[in-house]
C-alpha cells in the first residue's frame, strides 16, 4: 500500500494543551501493516493518533475490499457471525431510539454500507446518511436507494433539521472534531438527540490484546474516547449526556479480531472467555469495550 501525506496535531482536541506524550506503538493490523502511534495529552489524558493522514488522504485507508466495515459479501465464520450480530444489533439499536424519539427525521453520520439506514427507512422514517468512503457511499445509493453524500453535504442541510443524529463507531473517525461537534449542534432539533456509539480504551479486553486491541483501528481511528473525553468533549459543544448503554457483543467480535492480529489466526474460545472477562470486569462502571452515549442539548448555553 502507497504511504500517504501525514499530519502532525500540535494541540489536544479537546483541551487544547500542547504537550503530548507517547502511549503506544502499535500497527494499521486490518491493511496496511503501517506503523502508528497514540498519544496521550498530558493536561486532559485524551488519547488521539498522531500523526495522522491529512484530510485528502484519510479516505485512502477504506480502499480495500478486505475492510470489513465496507465490505458486504465476506464470507467465513467470523464474517457470518458479524452479519449476524449486526443486524441483531440494528433492531436494538432501533427500540433505544424509540425510548427518546418518535420523529421521523435521522441522519445517521458514517453510514457504511447502509444496513441502520434501510431499517430506519423500512419503518418510514426520513433517512439522510454521510459516509466519506466512496465505495461504501455508491453500495447505499444502489442497494438501498438512500442519500449518502460526502461530508460536504452537511453544509446544505438547514438548521434543527433533524429528531436524531447518530454516530456507530463514527466520532473516532471526524477529521475535524469540534467543527464536527459545531455542525451536529446546528443540524438537531433542539428536543432531538444524538446518538454516539464509541469504542472504550478503558475496557478489559484493550487491556488484554493491548496493542493487537482491534478497536484502535488505525489510522481510520483517529481519537480513542474514554467515558470522561466524551464528557469533556460534549460539554465544550452545550452537549450533554442523558443515558449510557452497554454494547456487549462488541467485547466478542473485537476480541475475535484482535486474535487473529496478535496470533495470525483466531482462537474462537479464547476470544469467547476474553468477551465474557471483559463485560464481567465492566461492572458498574460500564466500562464495556464499547459504550452508547444518549445525547441531547444542554438547556444552559
Amino acid at each position: 500500500m502507497e504511504h500517504y501525506y501525514m499530519e502532525t496535531i500540535h494541540k489536544c482536541p479537546i483541551c487544547s494543551y500542547e504537550k503530548s506524550k507517547l502511549y503506544l506503538y502499535l500497527k494499521d493490523w486490518c491493511l496496511s501493516q503501517e506503523n502508528f502511534q497514540i498519544e496521550q495529552c498530558e493536561n486532559c489524558g485524551f488519547l488521539f493518533t498522531n500523526p495522522m493522514p491529512s484530510l485528502k488522504d484519510l479516505g485512502e485507508y477504506y480502499r480495500n475490499k478486505e475492510y470489513l466495515l465496507h465490505s458486504k459479501n465476506r464470507n467465513g465464520i467470523v464474517n457470518g457471525l458479524y452479519k449476524f450480530v449486526k443486524a441483531y444489533m440494528i433492531k436494538q439499536k432501533h427500540q433505544i431510539i424509540k425510548i427518546y424519539k418518535s420523529g421521523k427525521t435521522i441522519l445517521d453520520i458514517g453510514a457504511g454500507t447502509g444496513e441502520f439506514l434501510n431499517f430506519f427507512k423500512h419503518c418510514k422514517w426520513d433517512v439522510k446518511g454521510i459516509e466519506q468512503g466512496e465505495d461504501a457511499r455508491n453500495f447505499s445509493v444502489n442497494q438501498y436507494g438512500i442519500k449518502v453524500k460526502n461530508e460536504d453535504f452537511l453544509q446544505e442541510l438547514p438548521e434543527e433539521y433533524f429528531d436524531v443524529i447518530t454516530m456507530w463507531h463514527s466520532l473516532e473517525r471526524v477529521r475535524n472534531l469540534n467543527e464536527g461537534m459545531q455542525e451536529i449542534y446546528r443540524l438537531l432539533k433542539s428536543n432531538g438527540i444524538v446518538i454516539i456509539g464509541a469504542s472504550n480504551p478503558e475496557a478489559f479486553d484493550a487491556e488484554i490484546y493491548n496493542e493487537y486491541w482491534a478497536a484502535y483501528d488505525v489510522p481510520r481511528h483517529l481519537y480513542h474516547f474514554r467515558q470522561k473525553d466524551i464528557r469533556n468533549l460534549i460539554q465544550k459543544h452545550n452537549f450533554r449526556v442523558k443515558d449510557v448503554y452497554p454494547m456487549k457483543f462488541d467485547a466478542f467480535y473485537v476480541s475475535m479480531l484482535s486474535e487473529k492480529y496478535k496470533y495470525g489466526k483466531v482462537n474462537y474460545w479464547n476470544a469467547f472467555r476474553n468477551g465474557i472477562k471483559s463485560n464481567i470486569k465492566a461492572g458498574d462502571n460500564t466500562n464495556y469495550s464499547s459504550i452508547i452515549y444518549v445525547i441531547e442539548k444542554d438547556e444552559i448555553r
